[in-house]
């Protein structure tokens, strides 16, 4: 599902499921030594006595709930239980035996048997290496705003929030790199594993990146507005990394996606973002009793994340097809050999198609962008993707490039959907659909046939492109804006001061002055946070609650009527309890 390569290469090994290609033009970085691996923790139990060649994985389906029994039946039938996802009746089996799945399929409380791939499980799956480490670079201050981000307006909605620390958005992809300069401010460790193979992988690093990809969607998602490199278009939301990606072949098979949702689910993600279909079949048919249990236990995992408060959003894909009249497969196994074959609209690309899944075309700069994926009332928004010039976010090693792909447009969905989530909380997954729709701006087809409907919903774009700023609320706050970007490091037990010069404002500062603060700190109940006027008048902002609540995103109204305007504005932070540290990562006033 890779669409041409606009540029030079990264090695992926097997042809993968991603929904962007790889960095294109000259703003990819020439590659860097390749880093040492991390040293390990300590491993899982290791099974690899009991991995043989010719190993297989299986969904074994059942009745939620207990299914003790099943996994009884996996083991005394030439299998074994490598997962087990109770709550919604999926067992992730291995076996060597050629006749494991139809004896299976005879079996008791049985649903459903199929197998998940055409391909042998490797042996790293009983013990996962680490992913390595890369060595960062820095890059000089400076955060142009991106072309991509003020087509969709996220750079006037920042000047309403730049989203709720409160909101999680986790990465499905091939791994995150969590201590990119831009990315770390905003990276949630402890909500990220790895699920490659199919069962959740909780050392420190399991996360990390296998490839580049995950680490580019990231920064689209939640870049921080630090004043270097890029901005995501929510940089004020926590992004965890589940890596659902195997190293060597960066595939994302189906047990993979189903661990992943389950731990979207049971960890809290308002939104995940999955920028990949489910190897190894590129359209899943429910005719083919193996990719009919693919489809069953995907969908599943998708249900119970909804049902926990997860949306989740996916790219339609990069082959140019229109997904509502589908009749050819090309593509499929691709962990093996593809072959040519008839398909139906009843085969299905998952995630993207399954219900409950926002589905996202490309956009160039005003057309879609000739890779995507298209089709009337399966595509139901679009954003940018990048054509010849790409996509240009953050890189593993602290490093920066450009991509294309719907894998690039589906993030800026995924953060507006964190924008959505910021302003309106509590709001169900249903809702948040809803709500992207209706910010969504129409865009009427071209002269161009295979665009099927209407301005308002159409098979290139959907309901629309995405609105930042109408979905954090239609219009910045009115009035000239002041900023600081610069980091002030706030110790234990000091006090430290941000400065804003303001000029140019006639008169005295307005009863409804806007002081938007951004500040990481652990702990926010350590901290007394205060606005000072040219004049030395002290407004207070925050005094020490939140308690243990990590970071201060939010915009307070301060009646400042009697100020002057004109003059430097300071923002004080007063620690007052040793044991947690941060900093001001930014501040700004709107008059």
């Amino acid at each position: 599902m890779l669409a041409a390569t606009l540029g030079a290469a990264l090695a992926f090994g097997t042809p993968a499921a991603l929904a962007g290609t790889d960095p294109v033009g000259p703003s990819a970085p020439a590659s860097a030594p390749a880093a040492a691996a991390a040293p390990q923790a300590a491993a899982p139990t290791s099974q690899s006595a009991t991995w043989v060649a010719g190993t297989r994985a299986y969904f074994v389906i059942t009745t939620p709930g207990d299914t003790s029994a099943v996994r009884a039946a996996v083991a005394s039938n030439g299998g074994s239980v490598f997962a087990s996802y109770d709550a919604i009746g999926v067992i992730v089996a291995h076996s060597a035996s050629g006749t494991f799945a139809a004896t299976m399929r005879g079996v008791s409380g049985v649903q459903q048997v199929g197998a998940t791939r055409t391909s042998d499980i490797p042996a790293d799956a009983y013990n996962p290496a680490l992913p390595a480490n890369p060595a960062q670079s820095t890059t000089p201050a400076g955060e142009p705003v991106r072309a991509d981000m003020t087509q969709i307006k996220a750079d006037q909605a920042w000047a309403v929030t730049t989203g709720s620390a409160t909101v999680k958005v986790g990465i499905l992809d091939t791994g995150v790199d969590d201590q990119h300069q831009d990315l770390a401010p905003n990276f949630n460790a402890a909500d990220s594993a790895s699920c490659a193979y199919g069962k959740a992988d909780t050392r420190a690093g399991a996360w990390r990146d296998v490839g580049t990809h995950g680490t580019h969607v990231a920064g689209t998602v939640a870049a921080a507005k630090n004043g270097k490199g890029v901005i995501g278009v929510a940089p004020g939301v926590k992004i965890s990394s589940v890596r659902i990606a195997e190293p060597n072949t960066s595939l994302f098979f189906p047990e993979n996606t189903v661990c992943g949702f389950m731990w979207a689910g049971d960890h809290g993600f308002k939104v995940t973002n999955n920028s990949y279909y489910t190897d190894p079949w590129q359209f899943n048919c429910p005719d083919n009793a193996d990719q009919a249990a693919i489809i069953e236990g995907v969908k599943r995992a998708q249900e119970y994340a909804e049902g926990k408060g997860s949306l989740q959003v996916a790219a339609a894909g990069n082959s140019n097809l229109d997904l509502a009249n589908k009749t050819t497969d090309t593509e499929s196994p691709n962990d093996s050999t593809p072959v040519t074959r008839t398909i139906t609209n009843a085969c299905l690309d998952i995630p993207t198609e399954l219900p409950g899944v926002v589905t996202v075309s490309a956009m160039g700069t005003t057309a879609k962008a000739s890779y995507s994926n298209y089709g009337l009332n399966v595509i139901d928004v679009t954003a940018p993707g990048g054509d010849a010039t790409g996509i240009y976010s953050t890189l593993p090693g602290g490093k920066y490039g450009s991509m294309s792909g719907t894998s690039m447009a589906s993030p800026h969905v995924a953060g507006v959907a964190a924008l959505l989530a910021s302003t309106n909380p509590g709001i169900t997954p249903a809702q948040l659909r809803d709500k992207l729709a209706t910010q969504a701006n129409d865009v009427a087809c071209p002269s161009d046939t295979r665009c099927k409907g209407t301005t308002a919903k159409n098979g290139f774009f959907g309901e629309g492109q995405v609105d930042a700023l109408k979905a954090v609320g239609s219009t910045p706050p009115p009035g000239k804006y002041f900023e600081n970007t610069g980091d002030f490091a706030i110790g234990d037990n000091t006090t430290v001061e941000s400065p804003v010069t303001v000029s140019g404002v006639t008169g005295n500062a307005p009863a409804t002055l806007k002081v938007g603060v951004n500040i990481v700190h652990t702990y926010i109940g350590d901290l007394k946070v205060d606005l000072i006027a040219p004049d030395g008048t002290v407004y207070g902002l925050h005094n020490r609650t939140g308690s243990s609540t990590d970071n201060i995103n939010q915009t307070y109204t301060v009646n400042a009527s009697s100020e002057v305007a004109n003059g430097t504005w300071k923002l004080r932070v007063n620690d007052n309890a040793g044991g947690d540290i941060g900093k001001i990562d930014a501040w700004n006033l709107t008059f």
